[in-house]
């Protein structure tokens, strides 16, 4: 017998997963909104919801927010 995992709120697939785990971190640290996040960075107030709902972002997009990231603004 496996051990059973709990499903993840998000039906996130493949790299994004991490990218939208390091978001989440941030929009908590910083006690602001997914919609602001989007908006802020990536000029998408989507953005965010939509990784939660699978989207993968393109690599310039995720590079970016990685650099967002990175930088602690």
């Amino acid at each position: 017998m496996g051990i059973l995992q709990e499903p993840s709120r998000y039906p996130v697939k493949g790299l994004a997963v991490h990218l939208l785990r390091d978001i989440e971190r941030y929009i908590r640290n910083k006690d602001t909104t997914a919609a602001r996040f989007g908006r802020d960075v990536v000029r998408d107030p989507r953005f965010v919801f939509d990784l939660r709902n699978g989207r993968e972002p393109r690599p310039s997009t995720e590079a970016r927010v990685r650099q967002f990231l990175e930088l602690g603004r």
